[in-house]
């Protein structure tokens, strides 16, 4: 791991074989923030394993792996992408996942199809708060992790002060087993720190020879500070006197201990790269394929999600086992114009074979009540059969004759099977637990482009939401909107480009937030409807008086009529007709709460009163007391839950005070890592873009969950607007 003779990579990798056996597998999720070089060290991977015949291919800053058109479109890889390669004799299936904080449900997709992760960091730009809550997530899964620092040639690199920020964030056990040797902009090799010997690529093949005499001090304190760490991870107690008695440990030991250390997730090392050279060869990437094919883990090694009947009975007794039941699940779906729906498919047991009886589950067994207004996709079980399998290397798709337990593959056309979906066998369906997706919070409200075309593009949505798991839907009947919830607005631009370059007409509105109003003080209406046309006349006239109920109470109808002043067949058409008022709303289109409406007098005619005059004149009654009193509008209150790293505490708490929020209190996130929860309540009109910018408040470190409070008067100059908005409108 720590720097073997360069007997150079396995060229000419055949994809399209099969691989049998799950130890001989590696899958690797890069994980990083945008612009640090993860698609750019694939492409290096791919060239030196000869998958690709030559560097620059993904020039524009797009990736060959990715299957995404939207994401081409914009210049950015936003979409989980799979590149397997070959390296002595093992299949590593490479995942590229996006560096933005928009598509966490991509990224999370692709660590949970992997068993280790490459952390890519750029030398010049360092590390985001997106980057470290990852790291916590995978130490909480006991993921082994290794550290890749990329662009060191860069001008503004800084190898040692960004090793000393990965140091900083990831905490103890990150240490590097490679220094970079640059010289002119120019990046000619690495030292092993191990074997203290010098990799020199400025032939363009790896040579070996002793380190120069100017970097003996940095050799000896980095070296030091290397065997130290590896010593207190290894097993064998006896070493740590060994060293301290200056005994010369022999390297082929210290590299074994170190290897169990990072498959075991408790050691990071960390190799610096140079994967887009400006002239010469790439550097470092043979030893980034030994640091994955000696120190992670295989499949065999990965714990399995949890696993379920799908009654919901716990099954325990499953492996990673090629000969065991088929258990597999659906990380990505994507469309291609010719091949069609495209399954991304990373198999946990048994072994998926071509003309093969499966079972597709999810969504209904995963999802446990569906919130109001929320449009989810529907419960399914169904049986589907596989008609090919496919190694997918991005759009490329290369048929083989199985995909056995630990391996990813390409299922198409199962028309069932949507992301997040467990695949099984047919004759025993079982069920994976999903992976965690935080709440998607930034909301886009979008139109038809054409008259009639609502269900057209509902049904254009649900097919979008169904391949993204971060994505949700909402049909809000009281705004009569239809809303995406996304995870910001990068993620918003490209769900939007995808239904736009499927053929789906849309635009945007404003979101609107779903008021209420109510009335601040008693107040009486009178109501008359009388009209004569010939024929049957319409006659219906009452008297009511309103109180207002406190917050929460709802809506009380009282009757008081005595002496017949309306007959009692007519009383419940009053009630109906303020009923309906109440729900158009008096003076800004949003519904009426909290009331008691009291039916006191009112008239009748023997022959033309009916249900629907005595509707009409309950609803201008209701409407005549908003005129002579006083109607107030209600905003909704949320509580809000904010977590963030101490230092951004005080600039958080600033910006609730500028949105009219109250600060509840703060204190200590119970999973720690110096991170700070903040509890509030703030109006919902001051939270529709709060998830982009907490984002950049927070340089992407800040998180947060909102729950519905209450109800709570709209202050005056907001209320005016809102009703001024309306009379336009009206």
């Amino acid at each position: 791991m720590a720097g073997r003779a360069a007997t150079g990579s396995r060229r000419g990798a055949v994809l399209g074989r099969a691989v049998t056996d799950p130890s001989r597998i590696r899958n690797v999720a890069l994980v990083g923030p945008s612009g640090a070089g993860k698609t750019t060290l694939i492409e290096a991977l791919l060239v030196h394993t000869g998958v690709l015949s030559r560097a620059g291919t993904i020039a524009d800053g797009t990736t060959v792996c990715d299957h995404d058109p939207a994401a081409v479109r914009q210049h950015r890889s936003v979409a989980l992408a799979v590149a397997p390669i070959t390296h002595d004799e093992l299949r590593i299936n490479l995942i590229d996942t996006p560096g933005y904080g928009d598509f966490v449900g991509e990224l999370r997709a692709g660590l949970r199809a992997a068993d280790a992760a490459l952390f890519v960091i750029s030398a010049a730009e360092g590390i985001d708060g997106l980057t470290r809550m990852l790291w916590e997530e995978c130490a909480a899964v006991g993921m082994p992790r290794a550290v890749v620092i990329t662009k060191i040639d860069h001008q503004r690199a800084d190898f040692d002060q960004v090793l000393a920020s990965c140091q900083q964030a990831f905490g103890d056990g990150v240490s590097p087993l490679y220094l970079p040797v640059v010289g002119d902009g120019r990046v000619s090799g690495l030292i092993g720190l191990l074997t203290q010997t010098y990799y020199d690529y400025t032939s363009g093949r790896r040579t070996e020879r002793e380190p120069d005499a100017a970097y003996a001090d940095a050799i000896e304190t980095y070296r030091g500070e290397l065997i130290e760490g590896i010593i207190q991870e290894s097993e064998d107690e006896s070493l740590m006197d060994r060293y301290l008695s200056g005994e010369d440990l022999d390297p082929k030991l210290l590299i074994q201990d170190l290897e169990k250390a990072v498959a075991r997730g408790s050691f990071y090392p960390v190799v610096p790269v140079c994967a887009a050279p400006g002239s010469g060869p790439a550097v470092g990437m043979l030893e980034i394929l030994d640091g994955i094919t000696q120190g992670f883990p295989s499949p065999l090694e990965h714990p399995l999600p949890p696993i379920t009947t799908i009654d919901g009975k716990p099954v325990s007794d499953i492996t990673c086992d090629p000969d065991g039941p088929l258990v597999a699940e659906v990380v990505k779906t994507t469309s291609d114009p010719y091949v069609g729906r495209i399954s991304l498919v990373r198999v946990f047991s048994g072994t998926l074979r071509p003309d093969t009886a499966i079972h597709v589950s999810g969504h209904h067994a995963r999802i446990p009540e569906q919130r109001a207004g929320e449009a989810l996709p529907e419960g399914h079980d169904e049986d589907e059969r596989i008609a090919h399998v496919y190694t997918a290397s991005g759009a490329e798709l290369t048929e083989v004759d199985a995909c056995v337990a630990g391996d990813i593959c390409a299922l198409t056309k199962l028309a069932g099977a949507e992301t997040g979906d467990t695949v099984s066998a047919a004759s025993d369906p079982l069920l994976l637990s999903c992976w965690d997706l935080p709440e998607p919070l930034f909301p886009v409200a979008v139109v038809p482009a054409t008259r009639g075309g609502e269900d057209a593009l509902v049904k254009a949505l649900s097919r979008v939401v169904a391949a993204d798991p971060a994505l949700r839907m909402e049909r809000n009947a009281e705004t009569r909107q239809t809303v995406l919830w996304t995870m910001g607005e990068a993620h918003a631009d490209v769900v939007l480009e995808r239904l736009r370059s499927g053929g789906v007409d849309l635009g945007t509105e404003p979101v609107r937030v779903a008021l209420r109003e109510t009335f601040v003080a008693p107040s009486k209406g009178h109501g008359r409807h009388v009209k004569q046309s010939g024929g049957h006349g319409q006659y219906g006239v009452c008297d009511i008086e309103v109180e207002p109920l406190p917050r929460g109470a709802g809506f009380e109808f009282v009757d008081r009529i005595v002496g017949g002043a309306i007959p009692n067949n007519y009383i419940p058409s009053v009630e109906k007709g303020v009923r309906a008022q109440m729900e158009k709303g008096l003076v800004s289109g949003n519904p009426v709460v909290d009331l008691r409406v009291t039916l006191f007098d009112g008239k009748a005619h023997s022959v033309d009163s009916s249900d629907a005059a005595f509707q009409i004149a309950g609803a201008l009654a209701l409407k005549d007391a908003a005129e002579k009193g006083q109607v107030q509008i209600l905003e909704p209150v949320d509580d809000v839950v904010i977590r963030v790293p101490d230092a951004y505490v005080g600039a958080v708490m600033s910006d609730l005070s500028g949105r009219r929020g109250r600060v509840l209190g703060t204190e200590p996130d119970p999973a720690g890592h110096e991170r700070t929860l903040v509890k509030a309540e703030v109006p919902a009109l001051e939270l529709v873009r709060y998830a982009v910018e907490l984002r950049q408040m927070t340089s992407g470190a800040g998180t947060f969950t909102r729950s519905f409070n209450r109800y709570d008067p709209m202050p005056a100059h907001l209320a005016d607007a809102v009703r001024k908005e309306y009379a336009a409108a009206h």
